[in-house]
């Protein structure tokens, strides 16, 4: 269909079955064949040939401008996959959790950029569940989690940290139970914290790393960072 719609503007636009032929590097007949198959697929006469010319019937002039833009509709498509495929155009959406969207990825995301300027991202600070939700619903295209399987390709240390005038337990036990100020339920952040300081007395739940800094600062508590 899509030659086909190319033969008829090339007509339309010469004026001429042979000119278009030539321009086409077909065959009259060819091209004739071609046109035939268009029209009936339309279910009407769109050319009228005479010794004159080639002329756009009315059914014709009615498809021409649909003609056109169906091909340039097609021609952006192609242009928009050969800019992506040769990285040259592009977006690229991921979801990850408060820790790697802070220490993580700014890094790996800011030397891509600088090899890639033209690709943008789009970053989701979430929790684990949600960033594989979004990625099953196909809202992101990468989504960047801890799972309790996999193989290693970074390591990341976790410490409790308070401000400087906080009294720090010493005593581990005592540590273990805070007061904390914890990542909020479903990250993995979270998971860790809640695996390490069971009994632990969480006074407050945020959603982004520096807030949790920002209020440990404060002296509302220590947190696992």
């Amino acid at each position: 269909m899509v030659d086909e719609l190319r033969h008829f503007l090339l007509i339309a636009e010469l004026g001429s079955f042979s000119r278009a032929a030539s321009r086409a590097h077909l065959t009259q007949p060819a091209l004739t064949a071609s046109i035939r198959r268009l029209e009936a697929r339309m279910g009407a006469r769109l050319l009228d040939r005479g010794r004159s010319g080639a002329r756009v019937t009315a059914a014709g002039e009615a498809l021409l401008p649909f003609a056109r833009a169906t091909l340039a509709s097609l021609e952006a498509g192609e242009r928009a996959v050969a800019e992506v495929a040769g990285l040259r155009a592009g977006e690229v959406r991921l979801a990850a959790g408060a820790t790697a969207c802070t220490y993580l990825l700014p890094e790996i995301l800011g030397r891509y950029r600088k090899a890639h300027p033209q690709i943008r991202f789009l970053l989701k600070e979430t929790s684990t569940d949600e960033a594989l939700d979004d990625l099953h619903g196909g809202s992101i295209d990468i989504a960047v989690i801890t799972g309790a399987e996999g193989e290693p390709w970074f390591v990341d240390e976790l410490i409790v940290v308070a401000a400087p005038d906080f009294e720090v337990p010493t005593d581990p036990a005592a540590l273990g139970r805070g007061p904390f100020v914890a990542f909020r339920r479903n990250s993995t952040s979270r998971e860790l914290f809640d695996a390490a300081f069971p009994e632990a007395e969480i006074v407050m739940e945020l959603g982004s790393i520096a807030t949790v800094k920002g209020n440990v600062r404060a002296g509302i508590g220590l947190a696992l960072v």
